[in-house]
């Protein structure tokens, strides 16, 4: 939450009424309130029409999210005002198509999402064609804004952000270039045998399912695909 008296709520959560019902008391003694979306997944979007019903408060997002019951979309480069200062919509696809950061200038601070995590080098970018792609452009994006801080929508904030956006962008070009080495010494390997090429044979078993759509997301980029455009 940024603000006090014109508040915006980011990525209010799931929907479950415990965790709805604290961020109403939270936004009660604000004058304005806003609720801004990242992208749709439930575990950041799911409060977010329980929350307006309760408090009155607008819920503002990304184009793609219309699903949601949006009563804004916001743009690229959207400003949204706060008594701590404005917030301005980043698009900043990979993790999602649609997805959004919120730049703080004034706190000199970025409110992630899910482009980056606050644990770890990686984050889920498998989700559609051409997402890898989108996410290197979205990293180098980011890499030029003037920031102290990243509040990532899971995990602990994160105070280095060069060493953050080096670390998460470096693990995604390693995969890239491990996958090229594992294609050019067998053209002609299913996408299983480039998995266990890529990711080693010791992958646990839960995990093959979800890696292997990763890598299949890795081959396009590899090879070329790029999604289509996407509003945001």
């Amino acid at each position: 939450m940024v603000g006090r008296r014109e508040i915006a709520v980011i990525d209010p959560g799931p929907d479950v009424e415990e965790h709805v019902r604290a961020l109403e008391s939270r936004v009660a003694s604000a004058e304005r309130a806003r609720i801004l979306l990242t992208h749709g997944h439930g575990d950041h979007a799911g409060a977010a029409a329980a929350l307006s019903e309760a408090t009155g408060a607008p819920v503002c997002g990304p184009a793609g999210m219309e699903r949601i019951g949006l009563d804004r979309i916001l743009e690229d480069g959207a400003a949204v005002p706060t008594d701590a200062g404005e917030l301005r919509a980043l698009h900043t696809p990979g993790h999602t198509p649609e997805h959004l950061c919120y730049h703080w200038p004034a706190s000199r601070a970025l409110f992630a999402g899910d482009l980056v995590l606050g644990e770890g080098d990686t984050t889920w970018v498998a989700e559609y064609p051409g997402c890898v792609a989108d996410y290197l452009d979205s990293m180098a994006r980011v890499r030029g804004l003037d920031l102290e801080v990243i509040y990532p929508a899971h995990g602990p904030a994160l105070h280095d952000p060069a060493d953050t956006w080096a670390r998460f962008e470096g693990h995604r070009r390693s995969r890239i270039a491990q996958l090229r080495e594992a294609i050019d010494a067998t053209p002609h390997a299913t996408p299983e045998e480039l998995l266990d090429a890529v990711y080693g044979s010791s992958l646990p078993a839960g995990l093959r399912a979800p890696a292997l759509k990763s890598l299949r997301a890795l081959v396009d980029y590899v090879n070329g695909v790029r999604a289509a455009p996407s509003g945001g």
